[in-house]
Parts: C-alpha cells; sequence; structure tokens
C-alpha cells in the first residue's frame, strides 16, 4: 500500500517567511502559458498576436485566476462562513481557490482585453485555451504536495493513505487530475489547434474535454466535507462541470455553422 510522503508545503524555508510548492505551481503554469503562447504565435503566424499582446494577456489572467478564483470559493463552497466572517476572505495564505472561480476570472480578464486591443472574444479565448491544461497539471501537483483534493476510500493496487486524514487506502485523485485535465487536454486542444479553425471551436473542444474529464474524476475525489454530495448525488464540482459541457456544445455548434477561421 502507498503512503503519501507528507512533503513539506514549504518549498525554500527564509527565516520567517516561506515560499509554498504551490505558489510554485502557480509560477510554473504561468511560465508554462508564455512559453506555448511564444510558440504559437511563431509558428502560426495567422493568429495575429504578437509578443505584446502575450504579456498583456498573461498579466490580466494572473489577476483575473487569483481574484476569480478566490471569489469563486467563497461564492460556490463557503459562502456562509465568509459571510459570518467576511475578514476571511482577505486569507489566502489559508488556502481556498476554486477553478470554476478562476476560469470565469479569466473569461472577464480576456473579454477585457479583446475590447481593448479590437479583438474578437472567442478569437482571444481561442488562442488562449490549448496554453492552460498544462498548468492545470501544475496545480494538480502542487495539491498532491499539499496533501489536499485527496480521493474516497477504494481497494485498487495503487491506491494511496493519506496520514494527515486518516488510514484508508485512497485515489491519488490528484494524480488523476493532472493525466487527465492536465496531458490529456493538452494533447487534444494542442493537436485540434494545429490548423486553423472555425472562430470559437477551440474554445468550445476545451469546455466540453474539461467538463467531461473533471465530471469523470469527481467519482474518485472526497467531496468537500462541509458540502458533500448534492443534488442526484453528483457533487459541486461535477454540478460546475455540467453548464461548461452544454456552453461546449452549443459553442462548437455554433461555431462550425458560422465558419469564420480564427
Amino acid at each position: 500500500m502507498l503512503t503519501h510522503p507528507q512533503f513539506d508545503p514549504v518549498a525554500i524555508h527564509l527565516g520567517s517567511f516561506g515560499i509554498h510548492w504551490y505558489g510554485l505551481m502557480y509560477l510554473l503554469a504561468f511560465a508554462i502559458v508564455l512559453v506555448l503562447g511564444r510558440y504559437r504565435i511563431r509558428n502560426q503566424p495567422w493568429l495575429g498576436w504578437s509578443l505584446r499582446d502575450l504579456d498583456d494577456i498573461l498579466f490580466l489572467g494572473v489577476i483575473g485566476v487569483v481574484l476569480g478564483g478566490r471569489l469563486g470559493y467563497i461564492l460556490f463552497y463557503k459562502f456562509t462562513d465568509y459571510l459570518h466572517e467576511p475578514l476571511q476572505s482577505l486569507y489566502v495564505w489559508e488556502g481556498g481557490m476554486s477553478f470554476h472561480g478562476g476560469f470565469l476570472g479569466v473569461l472577464v480578464a480576456m473579454l477585457w482585453f479583446a475590447r481593448s486591443r479590437g479583438k474578437g472574444w472567442m478569437a482571444v479565448t481561442d488562442f488562449i485555451a490549448p496554453l492552460v491544461p498544462l498548468g492545470l497539471g501544475a496545480g494538480r501537483i502542487g495539491n498532491f504536495v499539499n496533501a489536499e483534493l485527496w480521493g474516497r476510500p477504494t481497494d485498487v493496487p495503487w491506491a494511496m493513505i493519506f496520514p494527515n486524514i486518516d488510514n484508508l487506502p485512497r485515489h491519488p485523485s490528484q494524480f488523476y487530475e493532472f493525466v487527465l485535465e492536465g496531458l490529456v487536454l493538452f494533447a487534444l486542444l494542442w493537436w485540434f489547434s494545429r490548423k486553423p479553425r472555425p472562430t470559437g471551436a477551440v474554445s468550445g473542444l476545451f469546455l466540453i474535454g474539461y467538463g467531461i474529464l473533471r465530471f469523470a474524476v469527481e467519482y474518485t475525489r472526497e467531496p468537500d466535507g462541509f458540502l458533500g454530495l448534492l443534488a442526484l448525488g453528483f457533487s459541486m464540482g461535477q454540478w460546475l462541470s455540467l453548464p461548461m459541457i452544454l456552453c461546449g456544445i452549443g459553442l462548437l455548434v455554433w461555431a462550425y455553422r458560422k465558419k469564420n477561421t480564427s
């Protein structure tokens, strides 16, 4: 039986100050976006992007991820708690970020960028979508290092005990998400976006792909203790993923009917 190593969540200790592994994973994610974005600009000139565009959208994206992720966690997961203790919403060092909130924050940031540069919003999201999955994968590695977002009890041969939780063998669901939301989704989007596609098609595929993969992996991930399972036995992550799948299908159909290439 595998046992989680219980890593020190602080990667570098500098006196009373520490640099956390999870923070480093965020930096790695943004670096991946920068590297892959430069590759797309250099090898896909039909996209019409410049290096300055990439730098600016990355800056706005960082803001969108942090603010959206935090607000999403507050609204989707612990609204009542933060309503009674509003100052705790500022305690970001205690954790509490939501992918779906960060996703909405990035959408707002990309809308702002698109309007300021005279670009189509869907053209912007199509450019960014293939750059995101590997960064999501880096975040899941951060979850594993922190021994958080663990899986449900299981008897599979690769089950892992998380001593900080209990002595039950559990799914290492962080690795499932790393592989599915990170590697598999990246491979799919990178392959699909290598050629010009109708505007909105790449974004639609991202929504469908992430939504389905996240929905599936939630069956192995322990629901948040303060929420549990909701209607129909679905977790909050699954309920938030369903609109992504439906919007993605609608966007993909719309894109191929309209057929404006981006």
